[in-house]
């Protein structure tokens, strides 16, 4: 009997152990990125959302499928441009699954399918670009690239969600070619920015001597005006002193008799006979001289008096107004504006735009 219950006992263990490892077998946890799908014996029975599932065990089989943006590369390979550069060339493509059922029943293994023909498409883009191009346009690349992958995987539930050119590195013979092309190209710009800089240069050298000799000419022209004005005055107060010495010498004599004045002009040709002179002109009548001077010595004649120069008075109205301070002022002030004038024109080491005339190519005003 104790040994007909230990068999039981046993077989009712090994029974308990063989449910707990069919039921253990039949669990299914499915993560929150995951969608799992349900085969039971060769039918498609539906998904299984994230969390704990049990199904059949034996008989029923699960494929999960990652929902998560996958990152495939593109191995490198050498492709032909269209100017027959050979060019290396690989790249990074962005992937999710949309439609588990289509990535699982309708292609084998999407990732290799989708990297084969990532790398096909790749081959025939840049076969139609020049190597110029392809250097400077990679958005473009990767544009085209993403369009053709995603209509294609589109039939396998997979959505392309960005393609990235990698590096893109030609051989090393174009590798050369372009490293000597992009040397003369340096050159020639080398060459053009100091064409450039002479030709500036020779310019404003060019413009700051038309400055210099715009403002000499100017100085030199006002520097005339200036003396010409000077002389101007000078002559008119010279021709006023005149004037003024005449009229006080002709107010001053006229007090004088018919005798003084015979005396005087006897005194002037006792002078003028001194000389080393063998002509002597008179500048007045000699006769009128000599009857004066008969008059002096005794002959009796009607004596004429002439007191009209009581009359006038002697005062400083008979010197008239001097223009001499006025006109230095006014001088000064003149020489003043020109100073100024001169300070404001444009420095001549400036360029001098075409459509816009400089200070001095204008005529300074009040100069005329």
């Amino acid at each position: 009997m104790a040994f007909i219950d230990l068999g039981e006992t046993f077989f009712t263990i090994i029974l308990v152990l063989a449910i707990i490892l069919i039921f253990a077998k039949g669990v299914v946890i499915v993560q929150p990125y995951q969608q799992a799908l349900e085969i039971r014996l060769g039918q498609y029975r539906g998904r299984l959302n994230p969390g704990f599932r049990w199904v059949i065990p034996f008989i029923t089989d699960i494929i999960k499928i990652d929902l998560r943006t996958q990152v495939m590369d593109v191995p490198r390979q050498e492709v032909i441009t269209k100017d027959n550069s050979p060019t290396n060339v690989d790249a990074i493509v962005y992937v999710r699954v949309v439609d588990p059922e289509k990535s699982a029943f309708e292609v084998s293994n999407f990732r290799m399918a989708t990297v084969a023909l990532a790398q096909t498409s790749l081959r025939g883009i840049i076969g139609d670009m020049e190597l110029d191009e392809i250097l400077y346009n990679r958005e473009l690349i990767n544009t085209r690239l993403r369009d053709i992958l995603d209509r294609e995987t589109d039939q396998w539930g997979v959505k392309v969600e960005r393609v990235e050119i990698k590096e893109v590195d030609p051989v090393g013979a174009v590798k050369q070619a372009m490293t000597e092309q992009t040397a003369a190209e340096r050159e020639r710009r080398a060459a053009i920015l100091r064409a450039d800089g002479e030709k500036r240069s020779a310019i404003l050298t060019a413009e700051g001597t038309r400055q210099s000799m715009i403002l000499e000419a100017e100085g030199d022209r006002q520097s005339k005006i200036l003396r010409a004005e000077g002389d101007r005055k000078s002559r008119i107060l010279q021709a006023q002193g005149e004037a003024q010495g005449l009229r006080i010498l002709s107010l001053g004599s006229r007090p004088l008799d018919k005798k003084a004045i015979t005396v005087l002009s006897l005194d002037a040709l006792k002078q003028m006979s001194d000389g080393q002179a063998t002509k002597i002109i008179f500048p007045f009548e000699l006769s009128g001289l000599i009857k004066q001077s008969a008059r002096f010595l005794g002959e009796e004649a009607e004596e004429l008096i002439d007191e009209d120069w009581k009359e006038i008075a002697l005062d400083e109205s008979i010197l008239g107004k001097s223009p001499a301070e006025e006109g230095i002022e006014d001088a000064a002030k003149y020489v003043k504006e020109i100073e100024k004038k001169i300070q404001t024109l444009e420095d001549p080491t400036t360029p001098v735009n075409e459509d816009t005339a400089t200070p001095a190519d204008t005529p300074l005003t009040g100069m005329e």
